[in-house]
């Protein structure tokens, strides 16, 4: 499923999170823990692999369209959890 954000709105997701929770996505997901940073902004692309996230210059730090958002989806529902 695809979504697009405001980048703030993503990196605010990705405050919002536990220490961690990076290496907890990326074990649940079967993913490289760089390639879950690189989602929320980060460019470590030797460690890490791009993951469908896509960058448009604009207001509130630009317009994300995510191709996939499973790691968000994950990284809300630990938010969530850790709030209770």
């Amino acid at each position: 499923m695809t979504k697009t954000i405001t980048f703030n709105e993503l990196r605010k997701v990705k405050d919002s999170l536990p220490s961690g929770s990076m290496t907890k996505i990326a074990e649940e997901l079967g993913l490289e823990k760089e390639t879950v940073r690189n989602y929320f902004g980060g460019h470590n692309y030797i460690d890490g692999k791009s993951c469908g996230v896509h960058i448009e210059p604009g207001p509130d730090g630009g317009l994300v369209m995510l191709d996939d958002t499973q790691i968000l989806d994950l990284a809300l529902r630990i938010i969530e959890v850790n709030k209770a």
